[in-house]
């Protein structure tokens, strides 16, 4: 039990004297991790916006695809980008692997349908929503030039 006692007070201690190195590790995880969420919004908000409302043949399996993304496990992604930036890998000669660009690879990956999919929940449900009020607006639109 003072092992874990120890590993907590050394814990606090490198967190209470903004030790250097803690520093780095905090700062390169946090860079890594919102790199990935923005390439994850910039792919998956457009994404979901179109699957939102865009009908399409496939457009079911798409979106099925991309709930089957948001339960995907983090061991296979890290495999697979593995096998992929291992030097025998189709992308080993731009040596990506273990470096941070690898690492907001995989993130991204993870977080992608993530995004997609609410951005699609949320963009359906307005659309529904407005459809209504933009058919009640055109009916009333086509009323008063009527009128005129």
């Amino acid at each position: 039990m003072s092992e874990i006692a120890e590993a907590f007070a050394t814990a606090w201690r490198l967190i209470a004297t903004l030790d250097t190195a803690l520093l780095e590790i905090v700062s390169l995880s946090l860079r890594v991790t919102g790199a990935a969420v923005l390439l994850a919004a910039l792919a998956g908000l457009p994404l979901g916006a179109w699957l939102g409302v865009a009908r399409f043949p496939g457009r079911r399996l798409v979106t099925v695809l991309l709930s089957t993304g948001m339960a995907l496990p983090p061991v296979v992604v890290g495999l697979a980008l593995y096998l992929l930036l291992s030097r025998s890998g189709p992308l080993g000669d731009y040596e990506l692997l273990f470096t941070p660009t690898a690492m907001v690879i995989a993130q991204a990956v993870l977080v992608l349908p993530i995004v997609a999919s609410l951005a699609r929940q949320t963009i359906e449900d307005l659309a529904r929503e407005y459809d209504e009020q933009r058919r009640g607006g055109a009916q009333a639109g086509r009323a008063e030039r009527a009128q005129l």
